[in-house]
């Protein structure tokens, strides 16, 4: 006889409430700031239960990077209805108020992604994933200097982005109209042209 429903829901409530606290502290702190103990101490729990859970640190913070990415996939994703051009700028507006609301942690990432492989690769896979998604929408996707430009624009927008919450001193629309601003330069320079509103 199977175990009793109750078990697997405590067992996923728990799992659920570590990755809430994960969260929390790798916002707060930087990956090697932190350690498996100090994070089963936070959670009131056994090293070797929190390691029951996630195997180790790296797997425990690519999982609670995993509920912020679906999260901020979610918040972006483009509406297919839309003309390219306006799903473009309201996904750029959705992804500059989720940084907005998530800042600490955007930074946090990027200080990251520097010294753990896997968040660089999780990183990277969303940079490419959103690169596809404009190509695509501009119908470029086969288009080599195109590519070449959004890629590099969505690195010019990862710094842009730093700098916005690291000085606090542009609007949330300015940084949207600078970040569009130098999209469509990049594209017109690679001979695409960007779509008007």
């Amino acid at each position: 006889m199977g175990a009793p429903a109750y078990t697997r829901l405590e067992n996923d409530e728990r799992r659920r409430r570590l990755l809430e606290l994960g969260a929390r502290l790798f916002t707060e702190h930087a990956y090697d700031e932190i350690s498996m103990a100090r994070i089963a101490r936070e959670a009131g729990i056994s090293k070797a239960l929190l390691y029951h859970y996630f195997p180790s640190k790296q797997e425990y913070f690519m999982a609670t990077l995993a509920g912020g990415a679906e999260e901020l996939r979610a918040r972006i994703e483009p509406d297919p209805a839309l003309p390219p051009a306006q799903a473009l700028t309201d996904a750029l507006d959705a992804y500059l108020a989720w940084i907005e609301d998530n800042a600490d942690a955007y930074a946090k990432l990027f200080r990251s992604a520097a010294g753990v492989p896997e968040v660089r690769e999780l990183v990277d896979g969303v940079r490419d994933g959103t690169a596809q998604r404009i190509l695509d929408g501009l119908g470029a996707a086969s288009n080599a200097r195109a590519r070449t430009a959004v890629h590099g624009w969505l690195w010019f927008m990862d710094g842009a982005c730093l700098d916005w919450i690291a000085h606090r001193d542009l609007s949330r629309e300015e940084l949207h109209g600078l970040l569009l601003g130098t999209l469509a330069g990049a594209l017109m320079a690679s001979g695409v042209s960007f779509p008007t509103l």
